[in-house]
């Protein structure tokens, strides 16, 4: 399996996720028909990369306290913690 296959489905994952935890919000009918948007994720590191002065140990205190959307793959030490790229600029366009 490729790379891009591995990544593909984890975005198609990643967005089922997020459908599930949302607070019971319907989709507009006009969305239902059009292809879903790829969710873009971004490993801790990477969010550091993206918000310029944001430290690892941030992003972890925002995820565990539920302020952006993420996903744990993995269990332990070992598992990835993957945040949603948009939930996280938002967080901090507010």
């Amino acid at each position: 399996m490729s790379n891009t296959e591995k990544k593909k489905i984890v975005d198609e994952i990643f967005e089922l996720l997020i459908q599930l935890t949302d607070d019971g919000a319907e989709m507009p009918s006009a969305s239902r028909e059009s292809a879903p948007k790829p969710v873009e994720v971004l490993t801790i590191k990477e969010c550091t990369e993206v918000i310029q002065g944001l430290s690892e140990h941030t992003v972890r205190q925002l995820v565990a306290q539920e302020k952006v959307k993420s996903v744990r793959t993995g269990e332990g030490k070992r598992g990835k913690i993957l945040v949603n790229k948009a939930d996280l600029v938002a967080y901090f366009q507010k």
